[in-house]
C-alpha cells in the first residue's frame, strides 16, 4: 500500500505590514485617507465596473468601508494596504491578499485610480504582495482572477509572474448579484 506525504506548511500570519518598492509604498489605511479612496477611485464608475462592490455614491459608504478596515487590522491574518506613490502620502488605488480555499493558498485583490492606470504601478505593488505572500506569510499558491472582459487586469497578473490557468464560468458576482465568467491566473513558491 502506497502512502502518501503530507507536509504541514508552515503559515505565519502577522498583519498589513508596510512594504517599500522601487516607486511605491503600500502602507496601512489611516482614517485621513477617506476623501482620497472616495476621489481617486471608489466613485469612479469606470475603475469599479468590474468590481464586486458597487461604486460609492458618497463619502459616507468609503468612511464605513475604511472603519471596518481600520478595525480588522487587530487580526493577523487581515492583509489590505493602501498604495501610495513614494513621495506622496495620498493613496491612488488598493491591495489585499487573504486565505483563499485552503490556509496555503491566497488570493489577491486590487483596484487603482484611473489616473494611474498603465504606468507599471499594479503591476509593482502585485509583486510585492506575492513576494510578502510567500516569504512573510508562508503561502505556496498564490491566486487572483478577473471578470473576463477587464483583459488589462490580466496583463497586469502575467508582467507579476502569474500564469493564467483557465476560465471559471459564473465564478464571479457583481454587485447587482449577476453572475459573470472569470480567467483564474496563479503563481506558485
Amino acid at each position: 500500500m502506497l502512502f502518501k506525504t503530507v507536509i504541514e506548511v508552515p503559515i505565519s500570519h502577522v498583519g498589513t505590514e508596510p512594504i517599500e518598492t522601487e516607486h511605491l509604498l503600500l502602507r496601512r489605511f489611516v482614517e485621513s485617507d477617506a476623501k482620497d479612496i472616495f476621489n481617486n477611485w471608489a466613485s469612479d464608475p469606470e475603475v469599479t465596473k468590474h468590481l464586486s462592490w458597487k461604486t460609492h455614491k458618497n463619502i459616507r459608504t468609503t468612511k464605513k468601508v475604511l472603519n471596518n478596515w481600520l478595525k480588522l487590522y487587530k487580526n493577523p491574518d487581515f492583509y489590505q494596504w493602501a498604495i501610495t506613490v513614494k513621495g506622496t502620502e495620498s493613496p491612488v488605488g488598493c491591495i489585499n491578499i487573504h486565505t483563499a480555499h485552503i490556509k496555503s493558498c491566497g488570493e489577491v485583490g486590487y483596484c487603482l485610480s484611473r489616473k494611474y492606470w498603465n504606468k507599471g504601478i499594479m503591476t509593482e505593488s502585485l509583486k510585492a504582495v506575492i513576494d510578502f505572500g510567500f516569504n512573510r506569510i508562508g503561502f505556496e499558491r498564490i491566486q487572483a482572477y478577473h471578470k473576463i472582459d477587464n483583459v488589462a487586469s490580466g496583463r497586469v497578473m502575467e508582467k507579476a509572474g502569474m500564469v493564467q490557468e483557465g476560465i471559471l464560468r459564473k465564478y464571479g458576482e457583481g454587485s447587482d448579484g449577476s453572475l459573470y465568467d472569470c480567467v483564474m491566473y496563479s503563481i506558485t513558491k
